[in-house]
């Protein structure tokens, strides 16, 4: 993403001002802002040559001949959802606004198609038994069962490549094999893959105790479950992660539960309300994570210790510890109900 900074124009700025920064700047176009960089519209070279067609001098201000209803993209979007914006509208460039419509970027689609290579580690925990999903998974590991027509994990690989992150490392366990004879060295996936085979039950935690000296990141890294779908931006995950100097984020999702009776709230025998049918919402884990190298230090080695209670010691030894929601699609595919909702929404979503 590409920043802004030298191609803010005002409403009162003059075509003249608009030219050098269309002419001499790399971008070719400038933005229109206020005085607290909300986006108003866009300036193009072709805005300007029918304004002078109009009748308008270099010295006229941009107020009526800018874009006042450009397309944008806000930092939410997905990588994908703005590469297909961009095709479908035929946009070379498309504004970046934060929630509140201030602009702090611009993006370009041929960036965006040519994803820059990170040397950050993945690794994905694909070693589970996959009992819920029985009898699926009587002759085949969870993540390799077909959602769209492909394998589940290889789904998960494609999306981190197409961020940049080639450094694939899998924690391997039931009926491994068959993982590694799809995927071998992640060569014609473009990525590289190297695995860990566990043994026995190690968590999601206890299975980086693991990775030898070689495999060990020396710079943050992400953790993800091999059972999930999901079309999170994982750049702004790693962004979010540095820039907050994080020692371990937790992705989350919001969850809703509906009490399906009237709660009664009594006080000394007596009511004092009835909420009839109450929604509590709670954040839950998404089964994705981003820590510090440091963290492998922190783990016991070679025994069970699961991602949970590696936050609660972070938490106990007041390390920086965030979270990072969700809004993505997301989906655990953990029961035969949610393997054939993934099957059904898979290709509107992806």
């Amino acid at each position: 993403m590409k920043s802004i900074k030298k191609i803010k124009l005002k409403t009162n700025s003059t075509i003249k001002e608009a030219l050098q920064i269309i002419n001499t700047g790399a971008v070719k176009f400038g933005v229109v802002v206020d005085k607290e960089d909300k986006l108003l519209g866009t300036l193009t070279d072709g805005d300007i040559r029918r304004a002078f067609l109009d009748g308008k001098t270099i010295n006229d201000s941009i107020e009526n001949i800018y874009f006042k209803n450009p397309t944008i993209v806000t930092i939410n979007n997905t990588k994908d959802e703005i590469i297909n914006i961009c095709t479908s509208k035929k946009l070379y460039q498309i504004p970046v606004v934060d929630d509140n419509g201030k602009i702090i970027g611009i993006h370009f689609l041929d960036e965006l198609l040519k994803p820059n290579i990170h040397t950050n580690k993945v690794i994905l925990m694909v070693g589970g038994l996959g009992t819920r999903l029985r009898p699926l998974t009587d002759n085949i590991p969870k993540p390799m069962l077909p959602v769209g027509g492909k394998p589940i994990l290889q789904t998960i690989v494609e999306k981190f490549a197409s961020y940049g992150f080639i450094n694939i490392i899998m924690c391997i366990g039931y009926k491994s094999e068959i993982i590694q004879n799809f995927f071998g060295n992640g060569s014609k996936f473009g990525v590289n893959i190297e695995y860990i085979l566990e043994n026995k039950r190690m968590g999601t935690a206890g299975a980086l105790s693991l990775l030898n000296d070689r495999q060990k990141p020396q710079e943050p890294f992400f953790v993800m479950n091999g059972d999930l779908l999901t079309n999170v931006n994982f750049e702004n995950l790693l962004k979010f992660h540095l820039e907050n100097n994080s020692m371990a984020t937790m992705c989350v999702r919001e969850y809703d539960f509906q009490v399906p009776y009237g709660v009664v709230n009594i006080k000394n025998n007596h009511i004092s309300h009835i909420e009839e049918k109450p929604v509590h919402k709670f954040f839950v884990s998404a089964g994705i994570y981003m820590l510090n190298h440091k963290t492998i230090n922190m783990i016991p080695s070679n025994q069970f210790y699961d991602m949970p209670t590696l936050f609660e010691k972070f938490i106990e030894d007041k390390e920086n510890t965030l979270s990072f929601l969700l809004k993505e699609y997301w989906l655990d595919i953990g029961r035969i109900e949610e393997y054939e909702k993934a099957n059904s929404e898979y290709h509107k979503v992806f």
